[in-house]
């Protein structure tokens, strides 16, 4: 099955896809600052002979929380998962949100999923990354473990175009005033 893209609900990959890079994230319509990251860690697919992996979830934690948000997606999780695999990674793990799965200790996440279930040897976030119950954890508490379970986090400066940081956020108000080119 060369060039296709293994899709996972669950954190028990196949022993081919562990020490490999993982990008953890919404990656809510695969925009500018999201595409420079697939780049980098394209890089580091080669550099180190590695595969590349998507840790997702579904729905977005942001609507699990806040049920009154409509139209808050940019692309519906099909056209993500559709984007995800055009970008050609290797696997996507895409985690059902639910509200046991909401109550995950950051440092539960780190030592039972990251580090044992996935064991991956670079894990790519953006600088605003929060994680585990009432997003207590963060990227400084992610590279607090790196030795200890043996990655390394890579977090790319973020993309600017006009002085604006290239987010999912800024290209969803963008588009709720109708600014489509700039979007």
């Amino acid at each position: 099955m060369v060039g296709s893209t293994k899709l996972y609900k669950d954190f028990n990959i196949e022993s081919k896809y562990k020490n490999s890079i993982v990008l953890i994230g919404n990656f809510d319509g695969i925009h500018l600052g999201h595409q420079k990251l697939f780049l980098l860690a394209k890089k580091y697919k080669k550099k180190y002979s590695s595969k590349i992996g998507v840790l997702t979830f579904e729905p977005m934690p942001k609507m699990f929380f806040n049920k009154q948000l409509k139209n808050f997606r940019i692309s519906s999780f099909e056209q993500k998962i559709s984007n995800l695999k055009d970008l050609k990674v290797d696997f996507i793990i895409c985690k059902k949100f639910d509200k046991k799965f909401s109550k995950t200790r950051s440092t539960t996440f780190i030592r039972k999923i990251l580090a044992k279930k996935l064991k991956p040897r670079f894990i790519f976030v953006s600088n605003n990354f929060r994680f585990g119950n009432k997003r207590e954890g963060n990227v400084n508490l992610l590279k607090r473990y790196e030795q200890l379970f043996n990655y390394k986090v890579v977090k790319p400066e973020p993309l600017i175009k006009s002085k604006k940081i290239v987010s999912s956020s800024l290209i969803r108000n963008l588009l709720e005033k109708g600014l489509l080119n700039k979007a």
